[in-house]
C-alpha cells in the first residue's frame, strides 16, 4: 500500500507539467500538486496507522517545540503557545471538578466574541472529549434558544460582554437543565457560575490520560451552525476529518511558520476557527485576533503587526475599497489574503489600489465534503481543478431547473451534467473516504441535502446547493446559491426562518421573505413581501422593533412590500422570481413599498429620492 502510494505521488508529481493551461500557472500548479500531496500521504498514513493526529495533538507538538512563540496577539498582548496550553488546562481542570461534571462526549456550547478566552476555553473542552459548539454572536431569543437544544448542549459558556443576551432566555435555558457559565469574575444573574475566577485558581495540569476517550476520523469536534433552506440555523457536525483538512489548508496555499496571520472574522464562522486557528496552528505561525473588524483600523493593525497574510470574506475587502483614499496604502507588508466571496471588480479594485497581494480565494460549504482551491490568483475564480483533482475530490456540475428549484432529470431519470462553460447545480458524491456527516439533531435535515439515483441506481450525492461553472482552463467559478438562503455581509441568511419571525407579528397574515441584489454590494439584502390580516394597519415602528428584537443584523428584511395576494407554484411554493426582480424599485412597484430606517427606528414609505441615494451610496446597507 505505502508503495502505491509513493509510485502515486511520484506520477502526481511528474505530470504536474502536462496539467497547465499556459507556462504561467505552471509553477503554481506543481508546488500546489506537492503541497497536497504531502497532505494525502498524512491522512494515508492516519488510515493505515488507524489513529488521528487531531488538531489539538498538533497544538501539543508546537507548544514543546516552540512554547515561547507568540501563538495568539490580541489588542497589542502576545499570548505564547505555552501559555495558551497552559491556560485550556486550567479551563479542562475546573470543570474536570465539578460534580456532576462534564463526561468525554459531551455537548458544551460556546458564546463567546473573538478573545483569547474563546480559543482557551475551546481547547480546554476539547481536551476532556467535549464537542464543543460554536453559537453565533448575533443571535437572540428563539434563535439563540433552537441552536442550543439542536445541539444537545447541557452546558452554556458565555463571555462577559455577551451576558445581556442569554438574560431574557435563561429561565427557558435552565429549564432544558443546561447549566450556564460566566467568563468572568462575578455575575449577578441567578443560577449562573463565574469561570475566569476558578480559571485562575485551577492548577494547569493536564487532562489524564484515563481521561480522555477514543478518536478516530469521525468523532465530533465541533458543531458550527450554518443557515440552509429549511429555517432556523442547523449545527453541521466537523468531525475530526473535517478539522484535519482544513488545518492544511494554509500551507497547501503556501504559508509557513514564518507568516503573521492577521484573522478579523469571527470565531464562531468555521473560516477563522477551522482555516484560522487550526491552519495556524499546523504551521506553528503567529496569528492576530481581532475582536471585530474595522475597516478604519485594518491597514494601520497590519502595520502594526507586521502581517503577512490576511483571512477575508468578500463584504470585508469592498468595505477597505470604501474607506477614503490616503497616502501610502501599499505601504505594508501584506503578501497573501485567503478568503472567500470576492467580487471581480472587487477584487480588481482592491489589488490596485492596495499593492500585489496574491488573493487565494476558496470554495467550501461548512457541512459540504467538496472544496476548491484558487491558488493560482486567478481573477473572479473560486478554484482550479484537473482530472487528478477529480480523482480525489469528485464532483458533478448537472443541469438545474430553476422555477421548480430542483436538477433536471431526463427521460430515464437521471440528472445530466452541464457542458464546460455551463453553468449547473454542483454535486458531489458521498462515500466512504468523501463523507457528508450531516446535522445534529432531526436526521431530515440531512437528507434534504442529498441527492440519490443521481447518475445510477444506488448512488448518493451532496447537494451544495449552489450554481457553478467550469471553464476550459480548468478553473471553478461560483454563480448563484439556490433555494431558500441568501447570503448578506458574510452571513447566510435563512428566508423561511426570516418569514417565521415576521409571521409572529399579530398584524402579519403571510410573509414571502427572499434576497435581492444591490448594485455595488457583495450577495443579497433581505426583502419581505406582506400580507396583512384584515383590517389591520402597517405600524412600521412595531414590526422594526419586532424585526430588530428577533433578528440578526445581517438577516433584518431591509424592504417591505405590502400585497393583497401572492403568488404560487404548482407544489404551493411562494414565487419569488418577479418579486426579486424587481426588488426595491418604486418606479417600478406600485404597491406599498417600506425602507427600514434606523435612524427613525421604523419602516418609513420608500421613495424614488430613497431609492436613488442608495444607489448613489448616500445612504449605506
Amino acid at each position: 500500500m505505502i508503495t502505491l502510494a509513493v509510485a502515486a505521488l511520484a506520477g502526481l508529481l511528474a505530470v504536474g507539467f502536462v496539467l497547465s493551461s499556459s507556462l504561467q500557472c505552471l509553477a503554481d500548479d506543481v508546488c500546489f500538486l506537492f503541497r497536497a500531496s504531502t497532505f494525502g500521504l498524512k491522512l494515508l498514513k492516519v488510515y493505515l496507522n488507524r489513529r488521528v493526529p487531531t488538531v489539538l495533538e498538533r497544538f501539543s507538538q508546537q507548544v514543546q517545540t516552540k512554547p515561547h512563540k507568540t501563538f495568539l496577539l490580541y489588542q497589542g498582548v502576545p499570548f505564547t503557545y505555552r501559555q495558551v496550553d497552559d491556560r485550556s488546562n486550567r479551563v479542562a481542570q475546573v470543570f474536570l471538578g465539578q460534580q456532576p461534571g462534564l463526561a468525554a462526549g459531551d455537548t458544551v456550547a460556546l458564546l463567546m466574541s473573538n478573545e483569547p478566552d474563546f480559543v482557551c476555553v475551546w481547547f480546554g473542552l476539547s481536551k476532556l472529549g467535549c464537542a464543543v459548539a460554536f453559537l453565533n454572536t448575533n443571535l437572540r431569543t428563539r434563535s439563540l434558544l433552537h441552536c442550543l437544544r439542536s445541539s444537545g448542549a447541557n452546558t452554556l459558556v458565555v463571555g462577559e460582554d455577551l451576558v445581556d443576551v442569554v438574560r431574557d432566555i435563561l429561565t427557558n435555558i435552565q429549564e432544558n437543565n443546561i447549566s450556564v457559565w460566566v467568563m468572568g469574575k462575578t455575575c449577578t444573574l441567578h443560577g449562573v457560575n463565574t469561570l475566569a475566577d476558578k480559571v485562575e485558581e485551577a492548577p494547569d495540569s493536564p487532562v489524564p490520560d484515563t481521561w480522555k476517550s477514543t478518536v478516530n476520523l469521525k468523532s465530533t469536534f465541533l458543531y458550527i451552525f450554518t443557515s440552509g433552506t429549511t429555517g432556523l440555523p442547523k449545527a453541521a457536525v466537523i468531525t475530526q476529518l473535517q478539522s484535519l483538512r482544513a488545518s492544511a489548508g494554509f500551507s497547501v496555499f503556501g504559508f509557513t511558520e514564518d507568516d503573521i496571520i492577521y484573522v478579523p472574522l469571527p470565531l464562531y464562522h468555521g473560516a477563522a476557527s477551522l482555516l484560522g486557528i487550526c491552519g495556524c496552528i499546523e504551521l506553528g505561525a503567529t496569528l492576530v485576533l481581532k475582536k471585530k473588524f474595522s475597516a478604519s483600523q485594518f491597514w494601520n493593525d497590519c502595520r502594526e503587526y507586521n502581517v503577512t497574510v490576511f483571512q477575508y470574506i468578500g463584504e470585508l475587502c469592498r468595505y477597505l475599497c470604501n474607506q477614503p483614499k490616503v497616502e501610502g496604502e501599499k505601504n505594508h507588508q501584506v503578501r497573501m489574503a485567503v478568503g472567500n466571496g470576492i467580487r471581480t471588480e472587487v477584487w480588481k479594485e482592491f489589488l490596485e489600489r492596495f499593492g500585489d497581494i496574491k488573493m487565494c480565494e476558496f470554495y467550501g460549504a461548512t457541512e459540504g465534503n467538496i472544496f476548491f482551491m484558487n491558488y493560482t490568483g486567478k481573477l473572479g475564480a473560486v478554484g482550479r481543478t484537473n482530472f487528478l483533482y477529480k480523482a480525489f475530490l469528485s464532483y458533478k456540475l448537472v443541469k438545474y431547473d430553476a422555477q421548480k428549484e430542483t436538477p433536471i432529470r431526463n427521460e430515464q431519470g437521471w440528472c445530466e451534467k452541464v457542458s464546460k462553460g455551463e453553468t449547473g447545480l454542483l454535486i458531489s458524491p458521498v462515500t466512504k473516504w468523501n463523507p457528508f456527516s450531516g446535522y445534529a439533531g432531526n436526521k431530515k435535515f440531512s437528507q434534504q441535502k442529498l441527492l440519490e439515483d443521481v447518475f445510477k441506481k444506488g448512488d448518493l450525492y451532496f447537494n451544495t446547493g449552489d450554481l457553478m461553472s467550469e471553464s476550459q482552463d480548468g478553473y471553478v467559478y461560483f454563480r448563484d446559491r439556490i433555494g431558500d438562503t441568501f447570503r448578506w455581509k458574510g452571513e447566510n441568511v435563512a428566508t423561511t426562518e426570516v418569514a417565521e419571525m415576521m409571521g409572529m407579528l399579530d398584524i402579519v397574515e403571510e410573509a414571502n421573505v427572499y434576497g435581492v441584489a444591490v448594485q455595488g454590494y457583495e450577495g443579497r439584502i433581505g426583502m419581505a413581501a406582506v400580507i396583512l390580516k384584515q383590517g389591520q394597519e402597517f405600524d412600521g415602528k412595531k414590526v422594526y422593533n419586532h424585526v430588530v428584537k428577533h433578528l440578526p443584523s445581517y438577516a433584518y428584511p431591509r424592504f417591505l412590500r405590502i400585497q393583497e395576494s401572492m403568488e404560487m407554484t404548482g407544489t404551493f411554493k411562494r414565487k419569488k422570481i418577479s418579486l426579486v426582480q424587481e426588488a426595491f424599485n418604486p418606479r417600478i412597484i406600485t404597491e406599498p413599498l417600506y425602507f427600514l430606517d434606523a435612524v427613525e427606528k421604523s419602516y418609513i414609505l420608500m421613495t424614488e429620492q430613497i431609492y436613488d441615494q442608495i444607489l448613489s451610496f448616500k445612504i449605506k446597507l
